[in-house]
């Protein structure tokens, strides 16, 4: 069997995944939206409610703030600025929602430092907005009730650690409700809770419910050839980081109980997550609007409040950067919205070697380069073997040539004189591929740790290398790595067949093409491999030989 015949395939199959998933994203069928209702029916709750369980919602809900038309332009009221060291936030009182959000200390580009990362958006696309209130059988706030605040700024003090903004709103019937948000220095997590204060001579009883709702992804997100999971996450010890994406929400909308978890949205090297009590048995949903936009959420346990008494609900907000460590601690299983996918047992100890090698080198991009070494010296034997064989094989290029013109067609004879060739000198013919198929998931799994940690993005490294997440803009990396790919391929053995002399001789310069727009990082990763195997490959190559004279 040719052996490079399966490492052509291999490649091939390789570039031909990132072109699938590069046309799906860009072009793939996708079910269009649903069209837009033109009302609502005043006896019923508005859609963009979750559908609560029976005991928390009456037959015919009296919610007096609900609008009688969809919003499918989000409305607003007035608007309160938060501040704190890591956050820019806009609460509306309409509903209390989080509307925007910037991330001060991630600048949106290279060239904008001033200018932040902005996550959350309710007057641009794609929308992207924190949602939640209370669904009760009696008069409750939901993100369609105007609420009131005592000031529209508020900023994290110097020297304090703790910023609270309160928000209040009373029924007609004297039930009093504050919604709290609670912001900690150097944290991404936000805690969100609604105090009910009951009035009245009744027990007031209800159920918090958060979501995020957000359009799908629009054209220019993300890094063109380059996909990452955009969607909706629901996550328990039952069914782990379940992966719920806009058209799984048009046609399969999800509504659970699960024992604590959490419900995301993510996108590349972000997140958004609400966390509600791991003890509890929570009711999570995600489905699709009816105004071209999705929600994903949780509903909490029934409080109840007696007359005269109180009650609290309350949950966590997770909305930053994908730092693993903060997702860690945050909750069980949220730093998987790191999606290395199914390599995740190799990519995470590689992840935590490139970060280790961080703190002493400084620069992500040397990181880059000695994790690749270290990966190089881990199967430097294996590689060696691989080397070794297609030296041997290169060595016997002429006589597999002149078996090839004796024997003509006749492919049965010269299959057996060849293999009586290699019995002869002892060669096994597959010792070049194995070895190499054996690294194949190493590398796969390095790929999408350089791909998905948030930590490489607008890492500089050296010279005109500035962003480590963003493509060369002079492609000389992706230039010097096919150009190390050509000089690889000439130390080893030509293929006998015509036809794949032919594709082994365009493959460097489809794989440049494609590497032209991949984060420079990747390419970085891929020219040392390179260059080190070529270093290897030439000394063993030259032994081979100069033991063969």
């Amino acid at each position: 069997m040719d052996n490079f015949r399966l490492i052509l395939f291999g490649a091939l199959a390789f570039v031909l995944f990132l072109m699938w998933q590069a046309w799906e994203e860009d072009y793939g069928v996708k079910a269009p939206p649903p069209a837009p209702v033109t009302s609502v029916p005043q006896d019923s709750q508005p859609q963009d409610l979750p559908d609560a369980p029976p005991e928390a919602v009456a037959p015919q809900p009296q919610i007096t703030a609900a609008p009688q038309v969809p919003d499918s332009a989000l409305k607003a009221a007035d608007r309160i600025r938060v501040r704190t060291d890591v956050l820019r936030v806009e609460i509306d009182t309409l509903g209390g929602d989080l509307r925007q959000l910037d991330l001060p200390q991630f600048p949106v580009a290279l060239d904008q430092q001033d200018t932040p990362y902005r996550l959350f958006q309710d007057n641009a696309l794609p929308v992207f907005i924190a949602q939640s209130g209370l669904i009760s059988k009696r008069e409750a706030p939901t993100h369609h009730t105007r609420f009131t605040a005592e000031k529209s700024e508020f900023t994290l003090a110097e020297g304090a650690d703790e910023l609270v903004v309160p928000l209040t709103w009373t029924a007609a019937d004297g039930v009093a409700i504050t919604k709290t948000y609670t912001f900690r220095r150097n944290s991404y997590v936000v805690d969100i809770a609604f105090d009910v204060k009951n009035n009245s001579d009744e027990a007031w009883t209800g159920r918090m419910y958060a979501q995020f709702q957000r359009t799908e992804p629009g054209e220019g997100e993300g890094q063109r050839f380059i996909y990452t999971y955009t969607g909706g996450i629901i996550h328990s010890e039952a069914n782990r980081y379940e992966k719920i994406d806009f058209d799984d929400m048009r046609t399969s909308p999800v509504s659970r109980d699960e024992t604590g978890g959490w419900a995301a949205m993510i996108q590349h090297y972000f997140a958004a997550a609400w966390i509600p009590d791991q003890q509890d048995t929570n009711h999570y949903f995600a489905k699709a609007l009816p105004n071209g936009r999705y929600a994903v959420g949780v509903v909490t346990p029934s409080v109840t409040a007696l007359p005269d008494g109180g009650g609290r609900a309350s949950l966590q907000l997770y909305v930053g950067p994908k730092f693993q460590d903060r997702l860690e601690q945050a909750a069980p299983g949220l730093e998987l919205t790191v999606d290395y996918g199914v390599l995740t047992i190799l990519s995470e100890p590689l992840f935590w070697l490139l970060e280790f090698i961080n703190r002493f080198v400084g620069n992500w991009g040397w990181s880059i380069v000695i994790l690749t070494i270290l990966i190089k010296l881990a199967f430097f034997h294996l590689s060696a073997t691989s080397y070794k064989s297609m030296a041997n094989m290169r060595r016997l290029g002429p006589r597999l040539q002149a078996l090839k013109e004796r024997y003509g067609d006749d492919r049965a004879k010269m299959n057996q004189a060849m293999m009586e060739l290699y019995k002869k000198e002892k060669i096994n013919p597959l010792g070049g591929c194995l070895p190499i198929l054996v690294q194949i998931p190493v590398f796969i799994a390095l790929y999408w740790v350089l791909l998905e940690s948030v930590e490489l993005r607008q890492a500089p490294f050296i010279f005109w290398i500035r962003d480590l997440s963003a493509y060369d803009p002079y492609f000389v990396l992706p230039l010097l790595m096919g150009a190390s790919m050509f000089i690889q391929q000439q130390l080893n053995p030509a293929p006998m067949d015509p036809i794949q002399q032919k594709i082994m001789m365009v493959l460097p310069i489809v794989f440049t093409v494609f590497f032209l727009f991949f984060p420079s990082g990747l390419v970085l990763y891929w020219f040392v491999n390179n260059t080190l195997s070529i270093a290897q490959q030439w000394v063993i190559t030259r032994r081979v030989e100069k033991g063969a004279k």
